[in-house]
């Protein structure tokens, strides 16, 4: 084994000894940017880059087990996304498709495919689907694959099925003008049910939000790492629970 990596093992082994269970996220969401960056770089193709950041998935799931996350939220293909060149995001979706099912074939994580499904073609959301299907029963990690996925479109989403909900039931657009509280939207949104981020990492040096859970990221601490996705490592993941739980979260108070 080479210095480099006995050094690069050690410093992994004493940031783990540093973190506290009790300051570590219950939910961490990840915007998994930089494929195409990445690829560019060594003069490969997008589709290679693409299916280098698919690749690193499984890895950054075993982590955040390891660090005892309930529930992971992965950004893999926005609304804007859709509208690339369909010579990108046709490889694109097929390596979703692939790369979810071979995640819920291991049936160690419960798949909750999030966004907006209308939006995909019927091959890709018939395979989200069926891959949630096949992990319904798995009490594992929950993995949200937010796939369609757009902050604002979930948003407007979630207001459209409320007024919906509240019509089949003889509510008037006054009555709910009246009584609606931030519960009433949050109990339509895609992640209905689970805690909300404690903590959003994005890769490749970008530091905005792009629309990535809008909604649920009003308390959530960030992260930003300047190694693109396919190169995210433990160790980064690891420096990422550590500014974490050294962070005083005040929830506005």
């Amino acid at each position: 084994m080479a210095l480099s990596d006995l050094l690069y093992a050690a410093y992994e082994r004493r940031l783990s000894r540093r973190l506290s269970r009790a300051t570590l996220p219950r939910h961490v969401g990840v915007m998994l940017d930089g494929n195409r960056r990445w690829a560019k770089a060594r003069g490969h193709g997008t589709k290679e880059g693409h299916q280098a950041g698919a690749d690193n998935i499984a890895n950054f799931l075993d982590w955040c087990e390891e660090a005892r996350v309930e529930v992971v939220t992965l950004w893999l293909l926005s609304t804007d996304n859709l509208s690339r060149p369909a010579a990108e995001v046709v490889p694109l979706l097929s390596i979703i498709e692939n790369t979810v099912a071979d995640l819920a074939e291991t049936k160690r994580w419960r798949i909750n495919p999030v966004g907006s499904l209308d939006l995909l073609p019927d091959e890709t959301a018939r395979r989200l689907k069926e891959s949630a299907d096949h992990t319904e029963g798995v009490q594992g990690m929950t993995v949200n694959v937010a796939v369609g996925y757009g902050g604002r479109q979930e948003i407007t989403d979630a207001v459209r099925s409320m007024l919906i909900s509240h019509a089949a039931n003889g509510t008037t657009i006054e009555e709910l003008a009246e009584s609606l509280q931030v519960e009433h939207i949050a109990e339509h949104l895609y992640t209905k049910g689970q805690p909300d981020p404690d903590l959003v990492i994005r890769t490749s040096g970008e530091q905005r939000l792009s629309g990535f859970l809008l909604w649920q990221s009003a308390h959530s601490e960030f992260y930003f790492c300047e190694a693109y996705w396919p190169d995210f490592r433990h160790v980064d993941f690891l420096r990422a629970l550590r500014a974490y739980s050294e962070r005083n979260r005040r929830f506005g108070g």
